[in-house]
């Protein structure tokens, strides 16, 4: 089972990613998240160095879940090449990006 470090403000918990979202992991990853006391959910993705399609699905399939239980899914990214890749991939126009954890967070309030 994956653990993953995460810090809890308020209604919302900030999870940082894998080094790895990517093949297997994509599907662990899914899986871990609705597990989490939480439905709604930053993603810090800085750590991460490997994002595929894979990673990428799992990401629109947790929102899906998270919605369905009037939560969201949004996405911390201060890293450069993973802001590209959410752009290339327009996951950022269903899954909204931020440029810190900060901001990210306040936007649920």
């Amino acid at each position: 089972m994956m653990n993953l470090p995460s810090e809890i403000f308020g209604n919302v918990i900030v999870v940082h990613t894998p080094e790895e979202v990517a093949n297997e992991a994509a599907e662990q990853f899914e899986n871990y998240l609705p597990t989490l006391e939480r439905d709604n959910i930053v993603l810090d993705v800085d750590n991460t160095e490997i994002l595929d399609s894979a990673g990428l699905t799992a990401m629109l399939n947790v929102q899906e879940v998270l919605v369905e239980r009037g939560g969201q899914l949004k996405i911390s990214a201060t890293n450069a090449v993973n802001r590209k890749i959410l752009e290339i991939t327009r996951l950022d126009q269903q899954i909204e990006v931020f440029s810190s954890v900060i901001d990210a967070v306040k936007s649920f309030q």
